[in-house]
């Protein structure tokens, strides 16, 4: 299964990673290897891009990196019993009002 077909609010375990070279390495670089789990967040109105959460981070990829990328879907249960994280609190930066 690909990462573009699951649906938000669902949990997998990347399997591969195909992509361009340079493409890749970067998303391998942000933590999407072989075994990681990471958590389909929400998509863009129309569809593209994609944002997930990975190890605590957010990323947001486009539809066409995401097809690249396989996963095995985990069940509700299966993920829980992992002691996957979840969100982490989002931060802004500079001048508080």
């Amino acid at each position: 299964m690909r990462l573009s077909d699951l649906k938000a609010g669902d949990r997998a375990e990347v399997t591969s990673v195909a992509a361009e070279p340079a493409v890749r390495r970067r998303l391998m670089d942000l933590g999407l290897v072989r075994g990681t789990e990471l958590e389909v967040l929400r998509f863009a109105p129309l569809g593209d891009p994609i944002e997930i959460n990975c190890k605590g981070l957010l990323l947001t990829m486009r539809l066409n990196e995401a097809q690249g990328i396989t996963v095995n879907k985990l069940e509700a249960a299966e993920a829980r019993q992992s002691g996957w994280p979840g969100l982490r609190k989002r931060h802004r930066f500079g001048k508080s009002a």
